[in-house]
């Protein structure tokens, strides 16, 4: 219809030409007698295009922005917000706006939604800058961008909620793995740690709770359907459908209470968690040299000061957060006797954190978790196995830093450890894992396999303080918690130190950009999860079943233009 137009003449017959018209000389130009232009030359189809671009933009303009919408809800269902029902309202909207579309719409959508959904779940960024805030966001929601085509295809397939759960599983997996190990944030799981889905995390940890979310949300979108109609006259059968999907929602929503949360100790500890505080938020926390290292060092003797006045119980061991050391303590001895003197002083063992020069490869650090000892020393200690890319270690660092002047911020790079976090610290068999690690499956999964009985969080958000972060990632050691049936102690120099209990529940906390000590018991616990046990398989196979449903939508697409070419023929 656009950019071309037709004589309407049988095919094969040239044009004729009316009597007493002259039009020699305008056949010759190209071009009617009264000047309209009816060429078809490549020149005059860009208008024809731009047409059809606006008037598709001007039919899915609607669409986009209730995709928006939704992704901005889905959004504020996270920390520090923490409206997890959002989570269900808005898959069910990106199930609904992907209903009986084409993949390439499906795709479109999906990106509407994912922009602006990273855009508010990752706003902490700007403390770096807008630009790394927008690049991270629109790199995350190309992942989105592929859900949306996969609702789409499967939307047209009987069952069709099942398969939107699985699809979304598949897309926290590639998110998870990929580019340079992944970046997990915004599971859905992880906007569900105090909502009725929890629980399930201990029978197959978060990617069981992301498919329960979805599948709820997915069942809403068709009872959502049904309802619509019923208000156009479906009668009696319309009402069922309503009914079905809103039972099955609900039954899905609620299974999470029938699950039980064990968390009964085999043992305790009492632990005390010093957070020492910075002297500023931002990217400039560290301050001057040995200043977080004195804080925690001078925190640490008040706290022995107070156990020698029996103010407070001695703790059986003191964890001190990532990056509490601000200098290597084996190379700067004054950095070394300071840590020595505080740990003499409270006359127990302490979890330190530090940066560590490599000792063989210039330029390389280890981020590390050391057991000190009052009588031995330093001792056993972790290294974090996954640094994070641009933030603690620059992927080709010799082409970027050329174009990208900021990464000469990250002026070393860390060196990643190759073994789980198991410590003796005391009297406990500990899982150290260090800052976003805790967003990883499989690095909390193996620490716990390997027989640690309670799980620490070493981390340092001092960058991040008062955007959101620090509340994002409580929330996942929340569900940590529940997953392995382990206590979570999340040990922050700037804050968010909390003591989470096994059921999920934060018993002590210490506000941001405060000094101060949390001392707790903790139960230890040597009781396996069903989570722990079938580790990855669920999403592993929930994954490959989403991919599956989209293989079979397109062979169903397939057959259904076959059987209708045949039909019309």
């Amino acid at each position: 219809m656009y950019g071309q137009l037709t004589t309407g003449r049988p095919a094969g017959r040239p044009a004729t030409v009316p009597s007493g018209s002259d039009t020699t000389a305008a056949a010759a130009r190209g071009t009617a007698p009264d000047g309209v232009v009816p060429s078809v030359a490549n020149g005059d189809r860009r208008p024809g295009r731009v047409r059809r671009l606006a008037a598709l933009a001007r039919r899915e303009a609607p669409r986009t922005a209730l995709a928006a919408v939704a992704g901005l809800a889905l959004g504020l269902a996270f920390p520090p917000y923490g409206l997890w029902p959002l989570s269900l309202v808005a898959v069910a909207a990106l199930s609904l706006l992907t209903r009986g579309r084409r993949a390439r719409q499906g795709a479109w959508t999906g990106f509407a939604f994912g922009l602006p959904f990273f855009l508010v779940l990752l706003k902490w960024l700007h403390v770096v800058g807008w630009d790394a805030v927008a690049g991270l966001s629109v790199a995350e929601a190309l992942f989105v961008v592929l859900l949306g085509a996969g609702l789409a295809l499967t939307s047209r397939l009987p069952g069709r909620p099942v398969w939107a759960a699985c699809l979304w599983v598949a897309q926290e997996w590639a998110r998870d793995r990929l580019p340079f190990g992944g970046f997990p944030w915004g599971r859905l799981a992880f906007a569900n740690t105090g909502s009725p889905f929890t629980p399930l995390a201990a029978l197959g940890g978060a990617p069981l709770v992301t498919f329960a979310v979805a599948l709820a949300g997915a069942l809403l979108a068709g009872c959502a359907v049904a309802l619509w109609r019923m208000r156009r006259g479906g009668g009696p059968r319309a009402l069922v459908r309503t009914l079905e999907a809103f039972g099955l929602a609900a039954a899905v929503s609620l299974a999470g209470l029938a699950v039980p949360v064990p968390t009964k100790a085999d043992d305790t500890v009492r632990i005390a968690v010093v957070q020492g505080n910075v002297q500023q938020p931002g990217m400039d926390f560290l301050g001057r040299p040995m200043k977080i290292l004195d804080n925690h060092a001078t925190a640490t003797e008040k706290l022995a000061d107070d156990v020698r006045h029996h103010r407070v119980p001695k703790p059986d061991l003191v964890i001190w957060p990532e990056n509490s050391s601000d200098l290597d303590p084996f190379q700067y001895p004054q950095a070394y006797d300071r840590i020595e003197e505080a740990v003499q002083a409270i006359g127990v063992p302490v979890l330190v954190g530090a940066l560590v020069d490599h000792p063989t490869k210039p330029g390389y650090v280890f981020n590390e978790g050391i057991v000190w000892d009052p009588k031995t020393g330093p001792g056993a200690s972790y290294t974090k196995q996954h640094p994070v890319p641009f933030g603690e270690y620059v992927p080709f660092r010799e082409q970027l830093s050329k174009i990208i002047t900021r990464f000469q911020r990250v002026p070393r790079d860390f060196y990643p450890g190759d073994h789980t976090g198991l410590l003796k610290v005391g009297p406990a068999r500990l899982g150290d894992v260090i800052c976003f690690e805790v967003a990883y499956d499989e690095i909390v999964h193996d620490t716990v396999r390997a027989g640690a009985r309670a799980l620490v969080i070493q981390t340092n958000n001092a960058t991040y303080g008062r955007t959101g972060q620090p509340e994002q990632q409580l929330a996942m050691s929340k569900l940590r918690a529940v997953e392995h049936g382990r206590a979570v102690v999340t040990a922050a120099t700037s804050g968010i130190s909390a003591v989470v209990a096994p059921d999920g529940t934060v018993t002590h906390q210490i506000p941001e950009f405060t000094q101060g000590v949390v001392s707790a018991r903790i139960p230890l616990r040597d009781e396996t999860t069903l989570a722990d046990r079938i580790g990855a398989a669920p999403e592993w196979l929930l994954a490959i079943v989403g991919l599956l449903s989209c293989g079979a939508a397109v062979i169903a697409g397939r057959r259904r233009r076959t059987k209708d070419e045949k039909g019309q023929q």
